[in-house]
């Protein structure tokens, strides 16, 4: 059995590289800026398949996470999230139907479900009829009972920056950062 991490808040930085989606998590420092790398994802741009590894650190010798989808071209493909060993610890879908307006994603993990959704109806709207690359966009994820799972922020920047906060505790670090990577890869195309 996998040993679960928590980490209640992180950021999410997408840094530029030709042929890859490359992504740097950090923890939070005294000053709530930028602290302890956490480790980087890399995303293969037009991939056949989605499949995303996330490494210890930037000399990638050591994968320690990933998601995959589980079909190669599916509008509702779920992605499964793995930890270093390939075990599963948790799993992610778009929601096509529900995402004509608003983008919608499903969760789950050990002992929790829920359902994440853009909160303002106007941007993602916008975003649909518009082609501005830097706006804000914010997700909140929530379980059955309408509980706070974890919240993604993208900050209205060139380059993308996300805060993602993990108020309940049964959400896995590596799950809340594969979804926050999701986000921004899957939105992107």
């Amino acid at each position: 059995m996998t040993q679960q991490m928590y980490l209640p808040t992180f950021y999410v930085r997408q840094r530029f590289a030709m042929t890859t989606n490359r992504y740097e998590l950090y923890g939070p420092d005294q000053s709530g800026g930028f602290g302890q790398l956490y480790g980087l994802a890399e995303q293969k741009r037009f991939a056949f398949k989605e499949q995303v590894t996330f490494f210890s650190d930037d000399t990638k010798t050591r994968p320690v996470f990933g998601f995959k989808a589980r079909r190669a071209i599916d509008l509702n493909a779920g992605y499964d999230v793995t930890d270093e060993s390939g075990q599963q610890i948790g799993f992610f879908r778009k929601d096509f139907s529900a995402s004509l307006l608003r983008s919608t994603f499903h969760i789950e993990g050990p002992g929790f479900t829920g359902t994440g959704q853009e909160r303002s109806l106007g941007v993602a709207l916008v975003r649909r009829f518009a082609d501005i690359p830097f706006l804000p966009i914010h997700f909140d994820f929530l379980g059955p009972d309408g509980a706070p799972l974890l919240a993604i922020e993208r900050q209205a920047t060139v380059r993308d920056k996300y805060t993602v906060h993990v108020p309940d505790q049964r959400v896995d670090f590596r799950v809340a950062a594969a979804v926050a990577v999701a986000l921004d890869a899957l939105m992107s195309r």
